[in-house]
């Protein structure tokens, strides 16, 4: 299935707004029904490929024929951008400037070559396509002549060694078919972000992506062992043993490189025995500054959850953690969830140690329902997302990292950042803002912004997305934990990295892509 071309996920899924949510918008924040009807995709006017016969064979004898080369307008419409609220809105809005000439769909990593070297004659660039989940522009690259490379035919186990807990993986594995995959062999990825159910292999690895269970199992990019990518160049490979000292890990240029150096077309991940026991549970605190304590001692000296996140104030009473009963929550404080998953006898050892903890850092247990009914809503949120666009409002999503020290200054820059921003452009927004992912050394903090959309949404939000990326920098933050750079993120990557190291990653990207095909404009400025 694909998924909603002017929204997230299973349009059976798609749900309204609660009558209790649509009248808290419109009283608090002045959230006005839509003055249109929303377009069909069946009224969207695009035109045929300019994409020319030549063009068109010499893609076809790279996968095997014309019917893995897609240039009908549903399919490059659903292929047009990724879904953050910007890229939702402007699809809604019949904006099809970013659309593909074809979708071309590779079946192995030597059709992904000649895919590659058709391009490179006929001057096409080439943005590769997972599950098209990007909320940062890394769909949208900066050159009117592209195909979309969807992976999707590359969707399989290719090695599983028990002995080693190593498998390899395809790319264009979805989420939930990876899992099933390893499960039938008794074994998990655990990797589970808010994207999972859309999300791709090859994607998790390209944006460096992580899981709601990072605290125990660790990020994407450190599950990855080893990796195979196509260029116009050539082949790499990466990953002979788990680690070595042999140069600079590659692994680590490729991982992040968001399609820009080549297309990942294998990954080597760790896997770990399926567990036997998986529970959830749920704390509270007083404050955001006394939860966010409590979370650093469990990251810095343990015991560590699997799953450890903490909800601020605003999030808590919005109900936003459990995104299943939104609008229904009334409770006070901050709400932290707590998982574990292992053996029986693990789950119960740590859970044990680390609720004298939490206790001894002011948090009171409040039962294992709302961390069960989290775990249950958690793929929900880009649904409600969608049913807010839909009422009227604004509502997205940013997210960033900094160490344990910097961290009340980020949140508190940030929220500042976004609440004087859109207050000064006459729309009061309601910041809310969660620690999702947690480490010894520091934390992320993820924020989800809503708000009344203005007469223009995507210009509206423009000014403030940027004043919190320049709050982001300021106070000592990264521009992405996980989301990665895109072209949303991208001019502030650059600084944050430095002309330098830009410059090392540019001669990178030339000596793969000398002509400048790999989604030109993502991750680095076009040439």
């Amino acid at each position: 299935m694909d998924m909603l071309w002017n929204g997230w996920g299973d349009p059976a899924k798609a749900a309204p707004l609660p009558e209790n949510v649509t009248g808290l918008l419109r009283d608090l924040l002045g959230v006005r029904p839509r003055a249109t009807a929303p377009l069909a995709l069946a009224d969207l006017d695009l035109p045929g490929t300019p994409a020319g016969p030549a063009t068109l064979n010499a893609l076809a004898d790279a996968v095997g024929g014309p019917e893995h080369v897609r240039t009908d307008a549903e399919s490059r419409i659903r292929h047009t951008r990724g879904k953050s609220t910007p890229d939702l809105l402007r699809i809604r809005a019949g904006d099809l400037v970013d659309v593909p000439h074809a979708v071309v769909l590779p079946g192995s990593h030597e059709q992904v070559l000649a895919v590659l070297r058709a391009c490179a004659a006929h001057r096409l660039a080439v943005v590769p396509y997972g599950g098209g989940t990007s909320v940062v522009g890394g769909l949208a690259p900066q050159r009117r002549e592209f195909i979309a490379l969807d992976l999707r035919r590359m969707d399989g186990l290719l090695d599983l060694d028990p002995v080693s807990r190593t498998a390899v993986l395809q790319p264009g594995l979805r989420g939930p078919e990876a899992e099933a995959l390893l499960a039938a062999r008794g074994f998990t990825l655990g990797h589970f972000p808010q994207s999972y159910e859309w999300a791709t292999v090859g994607g998790f690895a390209a944006a460096r992506s992580s899981g709601q269970a990072s605290a125990g199992y660790g990020r994407f990019d450190e599950m990855v062992l080893g990796l195979t990518l196509a260029t116009p160049e050539g082949t790499i490979e990466t990953g002979r043993a788990p680690r070595s000292a042999a140069g600079p890990d590659l692994r680590q240029l490729i991982l992040g490189s968001e399609g820009a150096f080549g297309v990942i077309t294998s990954v080597t991940v760790r896997v770990r025995p399926l567990p036997e026991q998986r529970m959830y549970e749920a704390w509270r605190f007083a404050s955001f500054a006394e939860g966010t304590a409590a979370l650093r001692r469990l990251a810095q000296d343990g015991p560590r959850p699997t799953v450890l996140r903490l909800s601020d104030e605003t999030e808590t009473l919005i109900g936003l953690a459990q995104p299943d009963s939104i609008g229904s929550a009334t409770a006070q404080g901050c709400l932290a969830v707590a998982g574990y998953e292992g053996t029986e006898e693990d789950v119960a050892s740590r859970r044990e140690r680390a609720a004298a903890v939490l206790r001894d850092s002011g948090g009171t247990f409040a039962g294992a329902e709302p961390g069960e009914r989290w775990a249950h809503g958690r793929y929900s949120a880009p649904y409600l997302r969608d049913a807010l666009l839909d009422a009227g409002a604004f509502a997205e999503t940013l997210e960033t990292a900094a160490f344990w020290s910097r961290i009340p200054e980020l949140y508190s820059a940030v929220r500042t950042a976004l609440t004087d921003t859109l207050t000064g452009a006459g729309t009061p927004p309601l910041v809310m803002c969660h620690v999702s992912h947690v480490y010894e050394n520091g934390a992320s903090l993820y924020f989800t912004v809503v708000s009344a959309q203005g007469e223009d949404p995507v210009a509206h939000w423009t000014p403030a997305k940027h004043a919190a990326n320049e709050a982001i920098l300021a106070a000592g933050g990264t521009i992405s934990h996980h989301h990665g750079v895109g072209t949303d993120h991208r001019d502030w990557y650059v600084r944050e990295a430095g002309p330098l190291a830009v410059d090392a990653l540019r001669a990178v990207k030339h000596r793969l892509d000398p002509d400048g095909l790999l989604n030109p404009g993502v991750l680095l400025p076009a040439d």
